[in-house]
């Protein structure tokens, strides 16, 4: 499995009954979180202490509920990057701690490239793996659909120190912006991809991932560099495997550039226990 477990600002304290309990700074947050199908709570006391506790509602949706009155927004470290958290809708604060652990490794391929590397983040949310590869060195282009997501992005970016770095801000739908950039003659170096389960594009495109994202990463294919780094695939789709990950990069980029493929479960460690939380997969491929 590929652990988060270098966080200091950010700790998962307990997850039981199709719940998790997690400070973020020094806020504790309750969420729901369906991979926590055990009972036994190993921090009992705290799960009434929550600062805000996020319900399901039966109709669909849910609603924070918050114990003390808590900042609309406030930020948390990693390392030397700094994000900015805000309790959204559907149980969000705007960033998925676990993703660390794929930071941690690309930004260690980035720095010890020994040239210019130019990534494309695409379904880039908030920023994160954008954040950490400038701080690695590289120029990214920031490809969401969503433009509050993207300003979001821009304000992690700056609040990391990262504001004049190089990078690019699009809000488009991805497939039609990789077609594009392969009209242009772009090319990357690295692609970094978070595809949701469902969505829709800025002008209502439609995307389902068991249809959409092989023909994606076979866009990508188009406009990679001739001397790729890398290529990150991750997902929270309930039944893709990380074999399924494996077997399409190593159909694609492995079979063109070589290289090495790894898939696994992500997770991140439960406080004083030896218990690991399940947080989707990811799948790499390296040079």
């Amino acid at each position: 499995m590929f652990l988060a477990d270098k966080w200091t600002d950010f700790t998962l304290a307990d997850a039981a009954d199709g719940e998790k309990l997690e400070y973020w700074g020094k806020y504790l947050l309750r969420r729901p979180d369906p991979q926590a199908v055990w009972s036994d709570k190993s921090a009992a006391p705290l799960w009434d202490r929550a600062d805000a506790v996020y319900s399901r509602s039966r109709s669909g949706g849910g609603k924070w509920s918050f114990k003390k009155r808590l900042p609309d927004a406030w930020q948390i470290r990693y390392r030397n990057l700094t994000f900015n958290i805000k309790p959204m809708g559907f149980k969000h604060t705007g960033l998925f701690p676990e993703q660390a652990v794929n930071w941690d490794w690309f930004s260690e391929l980035i720095s010890n490239a020994g040239r210019k590397i130019n990534v494309l983040n695409l379904f880039a949310y908030t920023g994160g793996a954008t954040a950490a590869a400038l701080g690695a060195g590289a120029s990214v282009c920031h490809v969401d659909a969503s433009k509050g997501m993207v300003t979001w992005a821009k304000e992690n970016v700056v609040s990391s120190g990262l504001g004049e770095r190089p990078v690019r801000y699009i809000v488009d739908d991805v497939l039609k912006f990789v077609r594009r950039e392969g009209r242009r003659g772009r090319k990357y170096d690295a692609v970094i991809m978070d595809p949701p389960s469902y969505g829709r594009g800025p002008s209502g495109e439609v995307w389902k991932i068991e249809d959409e994202l092989y023909p994606l990463i076979k866009e990508c294919m188009e406009i990679l560099s001739d001397k790729p780094l890398f290529f990150l695939i991750n997902s929270y789709t309930t039944g893709l495997s990380a074999q399924i990950l494996k077997n399409i990069l190593a159909l694609t980029v492995e079979k063109k550039y070589g290289g090495r493929v790894t898939a696994d479960e992500i997770g991140l460690p439960i406080k004083n226990t030896k218990l690991i939380l399940p947080c989707g997969i990811s799948g790499r491929w390296e040079a």
